[in-house]
This record gives C-alpha cells, structure tokens and sequence, in this order.
C-alpha cells in the first residue's frame, strides 16, 4: 500500500474497507505524523464508518503496525524492479540507495518528510509492536546490502560485513538529511560515495 497522493476508487470497483483504511491511514500518518492522526480522519478518507475500522483493526496501534508492515512492503516493491534491472554485484548494491531515492520521489500530500518508518519509530515507546516493524526492516535493508557486498568480496567475509555496515550507516544518514530538505538529492550523493567505495574494492 503507499502514502502517495492517490485519486479515489468509485463504483464497483470500490476496495475492501480493510485496504482503503492502510491506504488512507499510510497518507495521514506520513503527512501529519501518528499522533496527529484520528481515527474521524483516517476513516473519513478511507470513506468508510467508524465500526469498520474496528472490524478490521482491534485498535488504533494494530493500524499503525499494519501502515508500517505496508510501507516495508512498498519499499520491497521498488527494491525489486531496481534489483531486476542491475547487471553486476555492484549495481545491486546501488539497487538498494535508489529504491530508497525512489521511495523519496513519490507524490506524498506534503512533500517528502524523510523515512516514513523512522518518523513513525521516533513517536513509538519502545516496545512498541511498531518500533520491531521498523528494526526488522532496517536490518533486512542491511541484510540485502551484506549480501550484495558479499558478492564483491567472496574471500573476505569479514571485511564485507564492515562494508555493507559502512553502506548502511551512509544510507540513513542521506535519507535523514534528505528528509530535512524535502528531496532526494543526499540520497543521490551518498550513492555517489557507495560506487565510489564499490569501485575501489
């Protein structure tokens, strides 16, 4: 499901209430944060009555945990098509930053505000449902990174590890500062030093 900007469904092809609340609830939250999202407002885009909210999540947290797994997904969808495009070890590790600028130049209510599931992290106690959510998707980020980077230095384990750890670290730090100037162009320079790093290997 995906935050953007999207033109509503009508007639027979209206959607199950349970997939108009993700998409509804992904555009509130990323736009105006968790917090100050309602339910009334949530419920209202998605064009459906209060009770079938609760028919489909038991609370407002189950919402904000399914957003999350949604927005993890859309980030897998855009991975792919990048991943399916690259030709060498290298360029599948550059498939990785530009699922992130692609994610970063989708049409967002608002403009783009940085990584939805960090913003979402940083308004969640810990132990929240949601912060495992985001941390299993950061980590599976630099699981793809370790195994890409690995394919470059098949005979030094060890030392690939430190480099995918080294990508990530650059990776979150772009999108965070990308985040604060509204557009992708840190992501694109920290894609610059990746295959700057990837070249000299």
């Amino acid at each position: 499901m995906s935050e953007k900007q999207m033109a509503p469904r009508s007639g027979s092809t209206r959607r199950p209430a349970r997939d108009a609340l993700i998409d509804a609830a992904s555009r509130r939250f990323y736009a105006d944060g968790l917090a100050g999202t309602g339910i009334d407002a949530i419920t209202a885009e998605a064009g459906v009555a209060r009770k079938s909210l609760y028919n489909n999540f038991a609370s407002k947290a189950e919402l904000v945990t399914a957003y999350l797994n949604a927005r993890h997904e859309e980030w897998m969808g855009l991975y792919r098509i990048r991943l399916e495009r690259a030709s060498s070890s290298g360029e599948r590790v550059l498939a990785v930053f530009d699922a992130y600028a692609d994610h970063a130049d989708l049409a967002y209510l608002h403009g783009f505000r940085g990584c939805g599931l960090l913003n979402a992290a940083a308004e969640l106690p810990a132990g929240d449902p949601g912060r495992s959510v985001v941390r299993r998707h950061k980590e599976q980020v630099e699981a793809l990174l370790s195994e890409h980077v690995a394919e470059l230095l098949p005979h030094s384990p060890e030392q690939a590890g430190l480099m995918a750890r080294h990508l990530a670290f650059l990776l979150e730090g772009s999108m965070a500062r990308a985040g604060l100037e509204g557009n992708d162009r840190c992501i694109q320079e920290a894609r610059q030093i990746a295959a700057t790093l990837i070249a000299s290997l």
